[in-house]
């Protein structure tokens, strides 16, 4: 079940937030396990017993360790190594020619994260085992942020978990955000992806059509994830919770540091404090310092995805992110540098392998035999400029530098919810209409 789609918007989600607030509070936190079960099993119910069995057995994992304490490195090894597992069985079977194919449960990447962390942080005593399963079963399998995060951690949320308000501004924060999440959604990002694949169906296919497709997917990925992303911390709003930002205007970054500050930043953070600084981060050798680095990248790399392509797009980070270190004048090229690099990292990315990839780069840069332009180039070139032109403005703070400067004048108080309105019955429109409505991490 998709954010985007009309039985969430209208059939799941408002029976879920009425049992929600007409329940007493106890019964809150079984309502929201409950319906994110319902939510899981919507598009893959042989998969829910997987999601159950891990929220069971990671629950059981952190109660033993808090009452065998000088067992806990071997019952953490054994967490450690059961994730490896569900992930080597389901994810990348295929990278290693096993003779099974089993289909990607959705959201696997991000609720096994969120797991691994709550045994890692009971480990290492930063938080107390959760001792009601019904209350662990929602932080793991909460539907505003199960199936593209942003990737929560345990001891973030344990708090709310117990108590947390809900009032009529949370409510209202939370609509608006989740409202601007779906435009982001259904009017940029899916409009944008219209035009990656209008390229991959040209029959006049150019070299200015291959850019302007890599710069359409660059700023897909963009609305795409960030758009979900402000669904569920605007959900989450509704629901009393807090989640952590994921995003924060990558696009205008000056180096490729600063990038992966921005872009991702749950997953940036849980790569750093559960594999890079237990590594010895950058507090130890140079030899030891890269391999560190390369351990990330390719585990991060890995994590998107179960190609190769994948892992040489890590890699590839990883080396330009150790070469800023080491030559901080790299930095100094700034947004002239950081783009190209990102925009060609995405041909990668999008690629369904490497031979795929090569043949994407050989068609961006001439070594194809594609005429460098055609008059369906033309043509896609001036039916995009406008859609371009908002995709530019809307990964800038500037909208929302407008809105802060107006949000609290006399006008918005009919205006604003008579834009959310407006803005809900476009997105609908759009959704009713069957137009083009993926989601890309939902390959992840």
């Amino acid at each position: 079940m998709l954010f985007s789609g009309i039985p969430f918007l209208f059939y799941f989600l408002p029976a879920v937030l009425l049992l929600y607030f007409l329940l007493p509070k106890c019964c809150r936190n079984g309502v929201l396990l409950a319906s994110s079960l319902v939510f899981y099993a919507w598009g893959e119910p042989e998969y829910v017993f997987l999601m159950a069995g891990t929220i069971v057995f990671f629950f059981l994992m952190g109660l033993a360790m808090e009452r065998w304490p000088r067992a806990k490195g071997w019952l953490l090894g054994l967490s450690v190594a059961v994730a490896i597992a569900l992930f080597g069985v389901f994810k990348y079977a295929g990278l290693f020619h096993a003779p099974w194919k089993l289909p990607l449960p959705i959201g696997i990447s991000f609720y096994l994260f969120q797991t691994l962390s709550y045994a890692v942080d009971v480990y290492r005593g930063e938080v107390a085992a959760q001792r009601n399963l019904v209350d662990f079963g929602a932080y793991v399998a909460m539907f505003p942020q199960l199936i593209a995060g942003p990737i929560v951690r345990y001891v973030e949320v344990a708090p709310q978990l117990r108590q947390r308000r809900t009032n009529g501004a949370d409510f209202t924060r939370g609509l608006r955000r989740f409202l601007v999440g779906l435009g982001k959604k259904v009017l940029l990002a899916n409009q944008l992806g219209a035009v990656c694949s209008a390229y991959q169906e040209a029959a006049q296919p150019s070299v200015l059509f291959a850019w302007l497709s890599a710069i359409a997917f660059t700023m897909q990925m963009y609305f795409d994830f960030s758009g979900y992303s402000d669904m569920a911390i605007g959900l989450g709003n509704i629901l009393g919770f807090r989640f952590p930002e994921n995003f924060d205007y990558p696009y205008l970054s000056r180096s490729l540091t600063e990038f992966w500050r921005r872009w991702h930043m749950t997953l940036g953070r849980w790569f750093r404090d559960y594999v890079y600084i237990p590594l010895g981060g950058n507090r130890c050798s140079m030899g030891k310092w890269v391999r560190n680095l390369l351990v990330v990248w390719a585990l991060t790399g890995l994590w998107h995805g179960a190609g190769w392509n994948f892992v040489l797009w890590g890699l590839g980070f990883g080396v330009l992110l150790g070469l800023e270190k080491l030559f901080p004048k790299l930095r100094t090229l700034g947004w002239a540098y950081v783009m190209p690099v990102v925009v060609l990292s995405f041909v990668l990315f999008q690629a369904e392998g490497i031979g795929q990839a090569m043949e994407a780069f050989g068609r961006l840069f001439g070594l194809a035999g594609l005429p460098l332009s055609t008059v369906e180039t033309v043509f896609y070139l001036r039916s995009s400029a406008v859609l371009l032109g908002l995709g530019i403005l809307g990964v800038t703070p500037l909208p929302k530098a407008l809105w802060k400067r107006w949000e609290n004048s006399p006008a918005m108080t009919v205006l604003e919810p008579v834009v959310l309105g407006l803005l809900l019955l476009v997105c609908t429109a759009y959704l009713v209409d069957g137009s083009f409505n993926p989601f890309l991490y939902f390959r992840f």
